[in-house]
């Protein structure tokens, strides 16, 4: 009696964990939320300021530049461009910047997040991340050159968290492949396949239209639940066989997914090279996360219910299926 329990509560961990994700809208794809602010100093005494507010985010209309009293803003210009509605502005200043504090009003009441790049004339560039706990940054004398490398990182990790789409592909290839080397291998060639097309789409020598590509990544989705309740543990599939190239083949198209989602906030200029590099960084080492947490469900179910297996990764793979169904519709034909 005490393992049939422990094989039920067990087998539903996952199921629960995979339900949550039913909460997020079924289009959601890849949606970054921060928004980002960016000023850029131009003579001794103005800056161009720009602020990027994704509609998503509820930034827009509600957060709004804050800058030093003696800052006056002029010429300011605003369009919506995609799902971001962008600001322009010139902004003169009768003192430095250096050892004050500039950020964004209203923040407090939203749970977005916001980049911020300063970049004072002449010297080199600055990088902070704002938060509804801490909406102010100073701006240093001396920057740390290691700040756009720690923000981009921790969106890069953020983003496969809470990437539903990109979470659940990586959740399918572990209860697809079971052991740990295997999935070494195969995780990593997804990772060096998106790296391929978001460095390349980022830098304009790549693209597709996003709409078939996000599309396109819950079908990627569909065929591994596929793949796992076809799977017999027995009769090795193609997707069993060469895990590798399905995973580099899907994860082309994952990177241009992910690019399409850092082209709504850019990428900082001057330091593209390091924004990459450690958005990649950070979103294989959020893939690592889901790895380990999904290969210890898995563990515990088979170690104190080890009958259950079967059942709990059969039910995992129709929720993932389903879930990944309602997004290829409403991406296609909504």
């Amino acid at each position: 009696m005490i393992r049939r329990r422990h094989a039920g509560l067990l087998a539903l961990v996952l199921l629960l964990v995979l339900g949550m994700l039913g909460r997020a809208p079924v289009a959601a794809a890849d949606e970054l939320k921060p928004g980002y602010l960016e000023l850029t100093q131009t003579t001794p005494t103005t800056w161009r300021l720009v602020w990027k507010a994704p509609l998503k985010a509820g930034l827009a209309g509600v957060a709004t530049p804050d800058l030093p009293p003696d800052c006056v803003i002029s010429a300011p210009h605003s369009a919506l461009v995609g799902v971001v509605v962008a600001t322009e502005e010139t902004v003169t200043c009768a003192r430095p910047l250096t050892g004050r504090e500039i950020g964004l009003a209203g923040l407090e009441t939203t749970v977005s997040d916001v980049l911020v790049r300063i970049a004072p004339l002449g010297q080199p560039v600055q990088a902070a991340r704002l938060t509804a706990a801490e909406t102010h940054v100073t701006v240093r004398a001396k920057p740390d050159r290691l700040n756009v490398a720690r923000t981009y990182f921790v969106l890069g990790v953020e983003h496969i968290l809470t990437g539903y789409d990109h979470l659940l592909f990586v959740v399918s290839l572990v209860l697809l492949l079971r052991t740990g080397w295997r999935i070494a291998k195969t995780v990593t060639s997804f990772t060096l396949a998106h790296s391929i097309t978001l460095a390349g789409a980022s830098l304009g020598f790549l693209g597709l239209p996003r709409a078939p590509v996000e599309s396109t990544i819950a079908l990627s989705i569909i065929f591994l639940a596929v793949e796992i309740v076809k799977s017999d543990g027995v009769h090795l599939r193609w997707s069993e066989r060469y895990p590798w190239a399905v995973a580099f083949g899907f994860g082309l198209l994952h990177g241009f997914g992910f690019a399409g989602a850092l082209a709504e906030i850019g990428l900082p200029q001057g330091e593209t090279p390091a924004a990459l590099l450690t958005f990649n960084l950070g979103v294989e080492a959020g893939q690592l996360i889901i790895v380990a947490v999904t290969l210890g469900v898995v563990a515990a179910v088979r170690r104190l219910a080890p009958q259950q297996v079967g059942r709990a990764t059969l039910a995992a793979a129709y929720v993932i299926g389903g879930l990944s169904s309602a997004w290829f519709i409403a991406r296609t034909f909504v």
